[in-house]
């Protein structure tokens, strides 16, 4: 098992981005539920994420998707994060908000309509380099919602000829990391569905190119832990999209549904060393907060996934090998179960106050007076959100 100091210099070097859409107004497929003090730009997201690590002291960079966080000056918008003591992390583009991408956009049968949604990814390219991103964050809604709506086997061509664009556009310091979702919006065939069809594309790409796992992407029962040991041992894992999922959905908080599987997966993000920044996996966000306050969620967000990581490190590794070397199926199990039964929050407590900060995120949010504040310096002019 590894040291309590060890544990503590792993859990203090975490890093944990968070998405600038979660602190928008959004909602459902049915209504957008507005509230108060939401931000009005991406230099408000900004401000919220920055508070957001300035109390767990572990997210330290915000994700952009464009054009929702769209602004005229890339590099003063990277000051402004700077100066609040974060960086601009990941760039996501939007091809699935637009009337001509009805069809698909990449994958669209139109021509024209698959050259304007690849000019939109080597824009994105335009605002990494601008803000030192290093990665292209790629989700696609492509899919046909009828058989023989459209050939299956030319959209993957069309998909594969567009991201070859994207990943050419790439400096050699970025990467690019292609999302999956089994279903929705199509309805009869998606076109990028499991982590397989991501990978057989990123595979054929090159080293720039890696899989996202987004935990609520997969169907029921799905052992997501498995995807990510055999990714790490492809060295094709590129990051995470963390979030909770009871049914079809997956914008809530990471550990909501399901906290034994979140760490399982860091169980075996642990076992392959790759929360070292060096193994260059992104541990980050993707939540959409429609009921419950922004910033309150998002820090309990990363909370969660400090707790799964905290746990996840405390497995006995000696004692595990040891079982799984002799088949002995019930100690290996007790080997997990222990460390998955331990209360951390107390260990966290301790890795806070040696960071200086307050034990309670929470509760130094709430000090903070941040939501009164923010209500009424942002009550006029238009909330960010992505509507409905």
């Amino acid at each position: 098992m590894a040291s309590t100091d060890a544990v503590k210099a792993a859990l203090k070097a975490q890093h944990i981005e968070t998405p600038s859409w979660a602190y928008g107004n959004s909602g459902t497929r049915f209504k957008v539920f507005a509230q108060e003090g939401i931000p009005r730009n991406a230099y408000e997201k900004v401000d919220d994420a920055a508070l957001v690590n300035e109390v767990t002291g572990v997210a330290p960079s915000i994700a952009l998707h464009i054009p929702w966080d769209k602004v005229d000056d890339y590099a003063d918008l990277s000051k402004h994060a700077n100066d609040k003591g974060i960086t601009l992390g990941a760039i996501n583009p939007n091809v699935f908000q637009e009337d001509d991408y009805k069809l698909g956009s990449v994958c669209n049968p139109d021509p024209a309509i698959r050259a304007k949604a690849i000019d939109h990814l080597k824009e994105c390219v335009d605002i990494m380099d601008a803000t030192g991103s290093e990665i292209l964050s790629l989700w696609f809604a492509d899919g046909i919602n009828y058989p023989g709506q459209d050939s299956l086997r030319a959209r993957q061509d069309r998909l594969a000829e567009a991201l070859q664009a994207a990943y050419d556009r790439l400096s050699d310091e970025q990467r690019m990391l292609v999302e999956y979702k089994f279903f929705e919006p199509a309805f009869y065939a998606t076109d990028i569905p499991d982590w397989g069809t991501s990978y057989a594309h990123c595979a054929t790409l090159g080293d720039k190119a890696q899989v996202l796992v987004d935990t609520g992407h997969h169907a029921p029962g799905t052992n997501i832990e498995f995807i990510v040991a055999f990714l790490l041992r492809q060295g094709k894992l590129g990051g995470f999209h963390f979030n909770s999922r009871f049914y079809a959905d997956d914008d809530l908080m990471v550990g909501a549904a399901d906290p034994f599987q979140l760490f399982r997966i860091m169980h075996e993000i642990v076992r392959a060393g790759a929360l070292d920044k060096a193994a260059n996996v992104a541990f980050m966000l993707d939540q959409c907060h429609n009921l419950e306050p922004k910033v309150p969620a998002m820090i309990r967000s990363v909370m969660n996934v400090q707790e799964a990581t905290a746990k996840a490190l405390l497995v006995d590794a000696d004692a595990l090998e040891e079982a799984q070397r002799d088949g002995d199926v019930l100690g290996g199990n007790a080997a997990v179960m222990d460390a998955f039964n331990t209360d951390v929050r107390p260990l966290l407590r301790e890795v806070r106050e040696e960071l200086g900060l307050d034990p309670d995120p929470l509760a130094a949010y709430k000090r903070s007076g941040h939501a009164e504040r923010v209500r009424e310096e942002r009550k006029d002019g238009q909330a960010a959100g992505w509507g409905a």
